[in-house]
Formats: C-alpha cells, structure tokens, sequence
C-alpha cells in the first residue's frame, strides 16, 4: 500500500489535491474566525481547534463513505428541475451562511453590546461550535465530491484533508487575530460569507458560479482594503460591537 502512495502519479496528487483543499478552506477559515471572534480572547483558540478539528473528522468521514456522498447527486424529487440531496444540503447550507453573516453584521454594526457570566460564555462556546460542524458539513461534501473527482486513492484524500487542515490550523490564529484588528476586514470578511452563501444557493438551483470569479472578486476587494489599511494607518479604526464583555483600558479608570 506504501508503494501505491510513492509514486509521482499519487504524490503529484497529494500535492495538487492538498492546494485544492487549502483553497476550498478559505471559506471555512472565515466563517470560523468571525464566529470566534465572539467569544472571549481565552476560548478562541479553542473554538478554531475545534472547528478545524471537527473538519478533518467529517471529511474523513465522508471520504470513508464516498459510495453514499456519491448518492447524494441522485434525484430525490423534481420540482421544475430534478433536486437531489446535495442540493438540498447546498441550499439549506447557503441560506444559513447568508442568516449568520447577514446576523452578524448587524450585531457589530446596530446591535446591542451583551453582559455575560461564565455560565453565558460556556453555553456560547457550545453554541459556536455547533454552528461550525454545520458549515463544515456543508463544505466538506463540496470539498469530498472535489476530492473523488481528482484522486482515486481514498488514501491520498484522507491525507491530503490532514495537511491541509494542519496548515490552516497553523495560520488561522494570525488570520483571526488579523480580522479582529480590522474592524473594516471584518465586514469585509462577513460580505464574503453573503456571497459564498448566495453561490452555494445558486448551485442548489443548479447555476453554477465559477469559483474562479468569486475568488478573484474576494481577491480584488481584499487587496484595495489592505492598501486603505496601509494608507490609513496613522488613524484608529472604528470600534465595532463585541458580543462579550470587553476589559476596560486602564488609562479609562478613575483614579483615587
């Protein structure tokens, strides 16, 4: 079986399918950091650790059963057009990304700043990574039915899923602290959510989007915020609204 995984064929398909996997990642590194950007600096780690964790596990999943993930592009009922259950999963999938961003801006943008006990923060945690393991479900069928499509070796995906998890484990940290500094980054990130939600509903529907032209736009739009990022950075950024209970700076106390 080692032999099988050493030749140029199956590592050429390591490494292409492990940039793949990276990339279909973004997606989920985002949605991940805005959502633990809402805990407290103490659970934030955990709550990534967790969502990436949770993310090798339902790929792998997945990947150990591709006979039914391939099933779920059978028609389940036609309705104008044939659905079938990964469309259903798309769709349902897109429209609850499209909820939480839509949710989520409001809340830094109009919402109220929330008091919260240990008991609150510990129900939130939870509530975080639930939602998590419900993007990563919808992501991982994407980025398993991509995977089959390249590889034929269940092997070289489950590996290719570990590496690539390992590598954005290792820079979701700075990705999430970097969105939480920049308040503008943070809408800017929950924008792409709305339109990774609107292309996932489209192709429930069967219109499929390019990636290609999604990446490209997140692309162009991140690189001019991080040149008015430059541009501006002599002047503090606005503050948004945090859902956890923020340490007063200590320059603001009264003194004695």
């Amino acid at each position: 079986m080692l032999d099988q995984l050493l030749t140029p064929e199956a590592l050429v398909g390591l490494l292409t399918l492990t940039l793949l996997e990276i990339v279909l990642g973004i997606d989920n590194i985002v949605f991940i950091s805005i959502l633990s950007a809402k805990l407290p600096k103490e659970d934030q780690a955990k709550a990534r650790q967790w969502g990436l964790g949770l993310a090798v596990i339902t790929r792998i999943i997945f990947l150990l059963s591709i006979g039914w993930i391939m099933r779920l592009e059978n028609t389940l009922f036609t309705l104008g057009r044939g659905f079938s259950g990964k469309d259903l999963i798309l769709i349902l999938g897109g429209a609850f990304l499209i909820f939480k961003a839509t949710k989520e801006l409001h809340g830094k943008l109009e919402g109220e700043e929330h008091k919260s006990g240990p008991s609150k923060v510990a129900t939130s945690l939870a509530a975080i990574v639930a939602q998590i393991l419900v993007v990563d479900l919808v992501f991982s069928i994407d980025s398993v039915i991509t995977a089959v499509g390249m590889v034929k070796q269940v092997e070289v995906m489950i590996c290719a899923v570990i590496i690539s998890v390992a590598i954005m484990l290792a820079f979701v940290g700075k990705l999430s602290d970097f969105v939480d500094a920049h308040p503008t980054i943070k809408v800017l990130a929950l924008s792409f959510l709305l339109l990774i939600g609107a292309n996932l509903i489209a192709d429930g529907f069967g219109q499929h989007i390019p990636k290609g032209y999604t990446y490209f736009a997140m692309a162009f739009s991140l690189g001019i915020e991080l040149f008015n990022i430059k541009a501006r950075s002599k002047s503090a950024p606005v503050a948004l609204r945090h859902n956890y209970p923020v340490e007063p700076d200590p320059e603001d106390l009264p003194r004695a």
